[in-house]
């Protein structure tokens, strides 16, 4: 019990020394990472589009 007793104090003390970040640069970054998933969604979702299609034009359909 005592081990972890210490541990939790341990923890304790290194989230002290944690920079969080202020509200406005969470929200920037919270922006730049919804932008870039739509940004890789609609990537992805146009080379699907785009392989499926060629792949039906090569292949044909049954």
């Amino acid at each position: 019990m005592r081990k972890f007793q210490q541990y939790i104090k341990e923890v304790i003390q290194e989230l002290k020394k944690v920079t969080w970040p202020t509200w406005e640069e969470l929200k920037g970054s919270t922006m730049v990472v919804i932008i870039f998933s739509l940004i890789m969604g609609s990537y992805i979702a146009g080379l699907d589009f785009g392989l499926s299609w060629l792949v039906e034009r090569f292949i044909g359909r049954g």
